[in-house]
């Protein structure tokens, strides 16, 4: 029966109508023919392209592709370089020193007799050599080309044993500063009483003898040890004529006996 029903179903359709739509048609109308059950009837004729609803969902397109992003290149990120070392400027050159002065020199360094020596002695006190360690040392940096050892003495006792005994005081200084003067040459000489530096002014005092404590103490002067130096001294180095004048510099003289 169901087959009969169907076959009556089928004669109803248009030819025509499968050949236009592709699907089943009622007779003489474009609407699509579906049995009982919502099913449709496919011509021979039907393609994808013919799809339709309800009896199927047409193609849908295929999406067209995407163009694929564009691959960035990849960038290395930038090295980091060091800074530079500052530059440093080399220090410009310091000035030329000031070529060194040289003058030529002479000094007379005076020296009480009484203070290097006793009493009719040539032998150095203790405090005589520390006057002649201070004339030392101020003449260090002095260039000398000479030293000229002078003894003197007064006019009490004979001529010739003054004499005398001013050669052996020299001669005794000379020695003690032999090995403490930078001097090419250290001359001596003995005066005795011939130059006296009191001239008159000891005159008419009493007997001329060591016991004349008064005539003693007036020819004091008379009694030293004269220190010539000849030669150079440089800018800066302390000037031959600071040994005996200035702060701790040595007396021209002193009192005391012969």
């Amino acid at each position: 029966m169901r087959r009969t029903v169907l076959a009556l179903a089928l004669a109803t359709l248009s030819a025509s109508a499968f050949a236009q739509s592709g699907y089943a048609t009622q007779s003489g109308t474009e609407q699509i023919w579906m049995n009982p059950f919502g099913l449709c009837w496919r011509s021979g004729f039907w393609t994808p392209e013919q799809a339709a609803a309800p009896c199927d969902i047409p193609p849908q397109a295929a999406p067209a592709p995407q163009a694929a992003a564009p691959v960035q290149p990849l960038v290395a990120e930038p090295k980091l370089e060091p800074a530079p070392a500052p530059i440093v400027q080399a220090p410009a050159p310091a000035p030329a020193p000031a070529p060194v002065t040289v003058q030529p020199s002479y000094e007379k360094v005076t020296l009480s007799a009484d203070v290097l020596f006793d009493f009719n002695k040539a032998t150095l006190k203790d405090a005589g050599k520390l006057k002649l360690d201070e004339l030392a040392d101020r003449l260090r940096g002095a260039s000398l080309d000479e030293i000229k050892i002078v003894g003197h003495a007064d006019r009490i006792g004979s001529p010739q044993y003054n004499k005398r005994l001013s050669e052996e005081r020299a001669k005794t200084v000379k020695d003690y500063l032999e090995s403490r003067a930078n001097a090419r040459s250290i001359q001596t000489a003995g005066r005795g009483s011939a130059e006296p530096v009191t001239g008159a002014s000891c005159r008419g005092m009493g007997a001329e003898q060591g016991a004349n404590r008064h005539l003693v103490q007036c020819l004091q002067a008379d009694r030293r040890v004269d220190i010539e130096l000849f030669g150079v001294r440089t800018a800066g180095a302390a000037g031959m004529r600071d040994a005996a004048a200035g702060s701790g510099a040595l007396p021209a003289s002193f009192t005391g006996s012969r």
